[in-house]
């Protein structure tokens, strides 16, 4: 199966995307304009993308002493990328937009993620461009956001710091009014920040005309002291080149500055910086500060700074999955073209030892079972995701144009769900990406094959955007909690009626029953967890519970998957229908047995690690 076509069955046979067109929002789209704009972008991302993903990580960014050198691959592609309208897909057609379900647009996105991951910064100019739709204003959306949609500038996120890393709370960055009018800038009330932000993606380049920080800064109280925690957090747009409320450039460069490259293990076609703001490089006015104009209320930037750190973090389990197919599709290849070793006979003469006869020829690594278990692994692991990541996608979708109930509905999974669709790919497609390595052999640990890349790009993903320990923590310690479990119970009603329906399809039916019984383990384990009611009881084994809670998860999909395709193909006279159940009881016969162990340390709140002194490493 092509990405292509695997997209076509997830968004069509099995999430019915085409039914999203008899809603108002999108009653100008169809499928045939769905198929368009995958069409475009599978072209766009063969040609502009494919290409240079070696060349993108072989030839560094580079700072000159005034700009940050990039090869021309990567201007060529950023420009095809935001000429093909994708930054603007889902808005509205009255600034540009396309109105495009976004579970078309993360489809459409996919294309060059499993292309060439780290070329261009798109995701995080569109999640910077969404935040300020949400809660920038008129002006702002007008001045900031519109140009990241039509591409003239990108955006970045700028949370993390040296001495902080993913504890917000521990923000030092200063913001002070700009003035005694500082309340009256047109563009917002104006504040002069001082502080550095370190591992900022996209932080500085020259693809775009200009580029649009948005900073998490604490202003001072009366007694010039910070707010201790993350409630005294505000956010501010900080863009990198002065504007006027025109949004034309004024010539004046903010005093933003590039304090070094940050050179890392993958994903090296995109920068990643170490910015200092407001230490006098670049004065405006003839004062040192960096120029920052506040969005929302003061003291409540982190919840604004959400509305992008969640998109993100379903973008950043995209790009996880994409890098585990990509390395799938490799080593895929590799193993139907590969000769070596030959079958296994039967002892031969009472022998008891297990033969091979030298002199037959060698067979393609395809045909020894362990090479199938690694593929099946990886196909079940990068599809399973892809498809996990879309039904997100589509609550998304749920969630702005679905009735009140619906709506809600949608939120509410959403927020049981992003964790696992941040982190479950995060862990589990750069597995994959170590079986394709394996299947390479001595040839995959090689730059003469692309799958070390791939594994070196999917590395970061279980950092950014919050930690693996974070996301659990947020899993267990919030999400399954939340107004009194209804999200879990919710999600548990979705697999329940899954379960109903395979249960009464023969193939099925045992793989309903370990579905079943895999959910009541995560459940229970939920309620252990906390019988003490004790944080840190509970959280101390929050990433196997993680694990675990995934696990199931992507068998609840795999066993859906399983429904659509009998649904379209019940004789399996298709390849890719025998694919996916292979795929399919693959997951359950070798994936979900595994939850036990996860969930018995999480269930009898085991303190081994908890508990351990610390002089005993």
């Amino acid at each position: 199966m092509t990405l292509r076509s695997t997209l076509d069955f997830l968004l069509y046979d099995w999430l019915d995307a085409q039914s999203l067109t008899v809603r108002e929002r999108f009653a100008d789209h169809s499928r045939e304009t769905f198929d368009a704009v995958l069409d475009t972008c599978e072209r766009i991302a063969r040609e502009k993308y494919a290409p240079f993903n070696r060349t993108v990580d072989t030839e560094e960014p580079h700072f000159d002493g005034e700009k940050v050198i990039l090869p021309q691959a990567t201007y060529e592609a950023r420009k095809a990328y935001a000429e093909s309208g994708l930054l603007s897909a889902a808005q509205d057609y009255e600034i540009g937009g396309m109105q495009l379900p976004y579970a078309l647009e993360a489809a459409a996105n996919s294309f060059f993620a499993v292309a060439s991951i780290s070329i261009g910064s798109n995701l995080l100019t569109s999640g910077n461009a969404n935040l300020l739709m949400a809660h920038g204003t008129a002006l702002q959306k007008e001045v900031f956001a519109l140009n990241e949609f039509n591409g003239r500038w990108s955006g970045t996120m700028c949370l993390s710091e040296p001495q902080a890393g993913s504890s917000l709370s521990d923000v030092a960055t200063r913001a002070v009014p700009d003035g005694a009018d500082f309340e009256s800038d047109p563009l917002g009330p104006r504040y002069r920040l001082t502080g550095n932000k370190m591992w900022i993606s996209s932080g500085d380049h020259e693809l775009t005309e200009n580029i649009v920080h948005l900073v998490l800064a604490k202003i001072p109280g009366a007694d010039g002291k910070l707010v201790p925690g993350t409630r005294g957090i505000s956010l501010f747009i900080v863009p990198k080149k002065m504007v006027d409320a025109q949004g034309q450039l004024t010539g004046v460069r903010n005093d933003v500055a590039l304090a070094g490259l940050n050179h890392k293990l993958g994903w090296r076609g995109t920068t990643n910086t170490l910015l200092n703001f407001g230490e006098g490089k670049f004065p405006v006015e003839g004062q040192a500060g960096a120029v920052g104009y506040l969005v929302g209320q003061p003291g409540k930037g982190l919840a604004c700074m959400f509305h992008m750190m969640n998109e993100a973090r379903i973008g950043i389990g995209m790009a996880a999955t994409m890098l585990g197919l990509a390395g799938y599709y490799a080593s895929l290849d590799y193993a139907k073209n590969r000769p070596q070793g030959r079958p296994v006979q039967g002892p031969k003469d009472g022998a008891a030892a297990v033969v091979k006869d030298a002199a037959q020829p060698q067979v393609r690594i395809i045909e020894h079972a362990d090479v199938k278990r690694m593929l099946l692994a990886q196909k079940s692991y990068g599809e399973g995701a892809l498809a996990l990541n879309l039904f997100c996608a589509k609550l998304v979708d749920e969630q702005h144009t679905g009735d009140a109930a619906v709506a809600d509905e949608a939120r509410l999974l959403l927020e049981v769900l992003t964790p696992i669709a941040k982190s479950w790919p995060s862990e589990f497609c750069l597995e994959a990406n170590s079986l394709a390595i394996q299947i390479h052999g001595g040839y995959g640990y090689t730059r003469d094959f692309p799958v070390e890349q791939y594994w070196r790009d999917n590395r970061l993903n279980m950092i950014h955007e919050g930690t693996h320990g974070i996301q659990a923590m947020d899993l267990l310690g919030r999400k399954v909690l939340m107004e009194g479990g209804r999200g879990l119970q919710l999600l548990a009603g979705r697999i329940n009626a899954t379960i109903e329906r395979a249960i009464q399809v023969p193939a099925l039916a045992a793989h309903a029953n370990a579905l079943g019984a895999a959910l009541q383990q995560v459940g229970a384990a939920t309620k252990a967890a906390w019988a003490t009611g004790q944080p840190a009881d509970a959280l101390a084994n929050a990433v196997p519970y993680m694990q675990a809670f995934g696990h199931t998860v992507l068998a609840w999909v795999w066993l859906d998957l399983a429904l659509a395709t009998l649904a379209q193909d019940a004789a399996l006279a298709q390849p890719a229908s025998v694919g996916r159940m292979g795929a399919m009881r693959y997951f359950f016969h070798y994936e979900l047995p595994k939850i036990g162990a996860w969930l018995q340390v999480v269930s009898t709140r085991d303190a081994t690690c908890a508990s351990f002194p610390e002089d005993a490493f």
